[in-house]
């Protein structure tokens, strides 16, 4: 089986347009001839000298964001530069209209289906090792002194700024290594080793991020651990499925970005300038994630509460550490997805349940995620004194677009993860596996195994399942070319 080539045929079965335009080499070249001029833009801040550093996927090349960061006495200073594509790729060109039209990159086990052409995205727009390029950085000074037992987001971040600059990433590297050189699981990788500076640079950066995220705790949001499956491939062909756990690494990325989001979407708030906000409104499902916690021996509030939901998550993460990554699967499917809406003055109460945070965008991954891209361009006109990049009518239809996208693109990295899956079971018919119920609704029952960590259907003995049930499975059959991985439910 061609997995690359059904993974060409399931985007376009889900809307996607996978295929550049025929202008685009000309805007590719026009963009590669320019470069220099670029680099010479006036008012731009020179950081190159800077010891900034990448975390990121082994194999990654679209470099979104690089990070530095240096004691103050007010605590821990952190500056994010985020890669400014807006720089290279103007609005309305024929790239940027392939962009708004996918709004996001597309990651299948066998092929990467990008919104921006590779040239860019992992070259010319990427924040690639020992290239000068330009970025825009988001700082602010992560207060480790603020009390521990309130939460108060003003008294942790502060000198919050926004400007742009030159800068040059000195070290590429990958979480699993740095991730476990951090938790004392290994050496260093040889980057980090050969660097006494950037060993300082990389514990600095952890400490500032651990308070960062017992400080999102604090003030509710949600700790999870997912598991998601990566596919082992060689040639166009799945050789294992393996789990892909998060390390500390993972977590310096995701509370860096998780702040500077934030900052991004309060100064533009605070500016007046209207923007698209990334928001996960209250779970709908929150009765049955009531349920799931009693049958777990814990009591949570009617309404929904953060906080009450955290605590719980925190309790069976020590209590059944094996088991937690399901139980936090369960939760994030009975949330719902994120989704992006239009916000500005009139109506700024947006906030995202899962991060407890009322002000949040996208900002810090625009060579993936085009909402990003517009925040950026939104920002620059901001910094410039000049009119909105966007009006609010657009930024309506760019929001309802780009979650209607995301969606789809879940969809096609769900099915083709699953034909990879079935690829890597057809052998295993009749094996029995613990599961964990991730979907009940009047479109089928569907649980996920632990090892291969995969989603398949229950075809027997659904009757009764909800979310969150934990139960023995039989593997009944497989079909790659469809992505079908069906059970049997030996429940009792």
């Amino acid at each position: 089986m061609n997995l690359a080539a059904a993974a060409h045929a399931e985007m376009i079965r889900q809307g996607f347009h996978p295929d550049f335009p025929a202008t685009t080499q000309t805007q590719i070249d026009q963009v590669r001839a320019t470069a220099a001029d670029r680099l010479a833009t006036p008012g731009v801040t020179d950081l190159r000298s800077l010891l900034w550093s990448s975390i990121d996927n082994d194999t990654s090349r679209d470099l979104d964001q690089i990070e530095w960061a240096e004691r103050t006495p007010q605590g821990i200073r952190v500056l994010i530069g985020v890669a400014d594509v807006d720089a290279a790729v103007g609005k309305g060109s024929p790239i940027d209209q392939h962009a708004a039209d996918q709004t996001t990159s597309v990651y299948t086990p066998a092929f990467v289906f990008p919104m921006l052409p590779e040239e860019l995205s992992t070259d010319l727009t990427s924040l690639a090792e020992n290239e000068d390029r330009l970025a825009m950085v988001v700082e602010y000074t992560v207060n480790t002194s603020a009390p521990d037992n309130e939460c108060d987001v003003d008294g942790l971040l502060l000198s919050r700024k926004i400007y742009r600059a030159l800068v040059n990433n000195r070290a590429q590297l990958a979480y699993d290594s740095v991730g476990n050189w951090l938790e004392g699981k290994s050496n260093p990788p040889a980057k980090v080793a050969a660097s006494p500076e950037l060993q300082a640079q990389l514990h600095l950066q952890d400490e500032a991020a651990q308070t960062l995220h017992k400080h999102r705790i604090l003030c509710g949001a949600l700790e999870f651990d997912r598991v998601e499956a990566e596919a082992d491939m060689q040639e166009n062909t799945v050789q294992a499925l393996k789990a892909r756990r998060k390390t500390r690494a993972n977590d310096i990325i995701e509370d860096f970005m998780i702040a500077a989001n934030e900052t991004m979407a309060r100064t533009l708030l605070q500016a007046g300038r209207s923007s698209i906000r990334r928001v996960v409104r209250t779970p709908k499902r929150w009765d049955r994630i009531v349920a799931l916690a009693a049958e777990k021996g814990t009591q949570l509030p009617a309404q929904p509460d953060s906080g009450a939901l955290d605590k719980f998550l925190i309790e069976q993460k020590l209590a059944d550490p094996v088991h937690y990554p399901d139980t936090s699967l369960s939760v994030i499917k009975l949330m719902g997805p994120g989704i992006y809406v239009l916000t500005n003055s009139k109506d700024p109460d947006q906030g995202h349940f899962g991060l407890a945070a009322h002000d949040y965008t996208h900002s810090t991954a625009p060579n993936r995620r085009f909402a990003d891209v517009v925040t950026q361009r939104i920002m620059k006109a901001m910094l410039a004194n000049q009119p909105p990049a966007y009006s609010d009518d657009e930024l309506q239809t760019l929001a309802g677009h780009c979650t209607a996208m995301e969606d789809a693109a879940r969809k096609v990295e769900r099915n083709t993860l699953k034909m990879a899956a079935a690829l890597s079971l057809a052998t295993h018919i009749g094996q029995t596996y613990a599961a964990v119920v991730t979907g009940a609704s009047d479109k089928g029952t569907y649980v996920r195994i632990a090892d291969p960590p995969v989603e398949g259907r229950v075809m027997q003995g659904a009757k009764g399942l909800d979310v969150g049930d934990e139960i023995n499975v039989k593997l009944l059959h497989v079909n790659p070319e469809r992505g079908f991985i069906d059970f049997a439910s030996l429940r009792t």
